[in-house]
């Protein structure tokens, strides 16, 4: 009988999650390098050199790939013979361990996780509870498969229940342009089949977890129905030209992952579960023999892409900026910013609305500033501020319209698209939002020189910085005019891609 002790699987859980803090699972990283040497957009292409760029220095650097650090997944498999040494639960030994990991001195991780989620949403500070799956085998081994998965890929999750005699692939490709860009693609598209409703989501999520070998099945051949199922829908997504963070281009998606389960004759229960471009997994299994030995990758082994700012680029002086500056800018242009930059997201925007609501001044003039959606790591040793890549956009729109007309705020800065009632508000007050690549964040925050904290200090990584930046690189996403790159990208590669085939 195999004997596990209570510490050493804690430590595993922990070293494991500080593991796919820093290091892409190798598989990502030879697929993405290939997309990048395939790709055609000149905006896809740097989103992509930016995010394999970023990817190296974290590996290096031993920082968060992202700043969204994730919520914590577990798939525990327990053999039937496996003994247990030590007197906690399983939840709470994988719970421990992902309080070690998420408050590592070395490398902190940024605790997302809130109590309470339709009242207060206090956070936790740990980023406990994780979300555990457990399942008991046959056999002596306990082995583990954990997820940290962020939650602008999380929130694009979608179910449907379908009836059986529906087209699987006609639903697919009716919902991933639903999705947005908010789920940082490229990436991998996770699907669950029958089932019930919840099973359907579980598989998708499972499934998410397997090695991305679309090019070796492609090249040998499909031997089932899900295989051919994959490749249909991994042809057809592509083909869609949504592109890296969704500006056109040729690789949508890595790969497509399908579990399946038998399901009810009436129903046919439907899930899409997409993974980000800080795809955070790994797997280890414990025999009793003490902690996982987790193997670092070989930074020689990552795409010989370094990314650089375009010398097309133009800077761009936030501290002198002008609205007839802005209308100067055209859509998809590279910029660089320089100077003081304000931050702000969800609940920094819920307590503006609350103020302004109350008639109350704001702790912050946002008059001719421009905001960037993001709430960032914290620092450690030298840096200033933790990787800070942005958040996703459209979860602010509802607040946009009042932050240009009650503010005086020029513009903003985040990832993804814009819906189209803020879209025409940034027409209507001559504004503009700017892009960043999600997926990049350690990059990013090479940019940003000094922080301070100017507003809403309990909201911790939410509250309102003020970041002193040079040369960081965004797109022009939403012109002044509202001419949106999310929208004219990827219907141009759409046409082209069609064209070729």
């Amino acid at each position: 009988m195999t004997v596990i002790r209570e510490q050493d699987f804690i430590q595993s859980i922990a070293d494991a999650l500080q593991y796919i803090s820093y290091y892409h699972p190798a598989d990502y990283i030879r697929s993405l390098g290939e997309a990048y040497k395939r790709e055609e957009s000149v905006a896809a292409k740097d989103a992509i050199a930016q995010i394999l760029t970023n990817s190296r220095m974290c590996a290096e650097g031993k920082r968060p790939i992202c700043q969204d650090t994730g919520i914590v997944v577990a798939f525990v498999k327990v053999g039937m013979a496996v003994q247990w040494y030590g007197s906690m639960g399983l939840e709470h030994m994988v719970n421990e361990g992902v309080r070690r990991a998420y408050t590592n001195a070395d490398n902190p991780l940024r605790a997302s996780m809130v109590n309470d989620p339709a009242g207060s949403r206090k956070n936790t500070k740990d980023n406990t509870p994780a979300v555990v799956h457990v399942s008991l085998v046959p056999g002596n081994t306990v082995e583990v498969h954990i997820a940290a998965k962020g939650g602008g890929s999380e929130n694009k999750a979608k179910l449907a229940m379908l009836n059986p005699n529906d087209n699987i692939v006609d639903w697919v490709l009716e919902t991933v342009p639903t999705m947005g860009a908010g789920w940082c693609p490229p990436g991998m598209l996770g699907i669950g089949i029958g089932g019930s409703a919840e099973k359907a989501v579980l598989l998708a999520k499972e499934s998410l977890m397997a090695t991305i070998d679309m090019h070796e099945l492609k090249a040998r051949g499909a031997n089932n129905r899900l295989e051919e199922l994959r490749i249909e829908i991994y042809d057809k997504v592509n083909a869609l030209g949504i592109g890296a963070q969704g500006l056109g281009g040729l690789t949508t998606v890595l790969d497509v992952k399908i579990l399946d389960y038998p399901t009810h004759a009436a129903s046919l229960p439907v899930a899409i579960i997409p993974n980000c471009a800080a795809t955070r997994h790994v797997h280890f299994v414990l025999d009793g023999g003490g902690v996982a030995a987790l193997e670092p990758p070989n930074v020689a082994d990552w795409p010989d892409v370094h990314w650089t700012p375009s010398p097309q680029a133009r800077r761009v002086d936030l501290d002198t900026i002008t609205r007839e500056q802005v209308a100067g800018w055209k859509p998809g242009e590279t910029l660089l910013l320089n100077g003081k930059l304000l931050t702000g997201r969800d609940a920094a925007h819920k307590r503006i609305a609350t103020l302004l609501a109350k008639g109350e001044a704001l702790p912050v003039d946002f008059s001719n500033r421009f905001i960037y959606y993001v709430g960032p790591v914290d620092p450690v040793r030298d840096e200033v501020v933790g990787p800070a890549g942005p958040t996703t956009a459209t979860r602010m729109d509802g607040y946009t319209d009042m932050m240009l007309e009650k503010t005086g705020l020029l513009g903003m800065v985040g990832k993804a698209e814009r819906g189209p009632e803020t879209i025409a508000s940034i027409a209507k007050h001559q504004s503009a939002y700017l892009m960043a690549v999600g997926g990049a964040a350690y990059l990013v925050s090479k940019a940003i020189r000094a922080a301070r904290m100017v507003a809403f200090a309990d909201l911790g990584m939410e509250a309102i910085y003020e970041f002193e930046v040079k040369d960081m690189p965004v797109t022009v996403a939403v012109d002044s005019h509202g001419v949106s790159v999310h929208e004219t990208g990827p219907a141009q590669w759409k046409l082209i891609i069609a064209s070729t085939s």
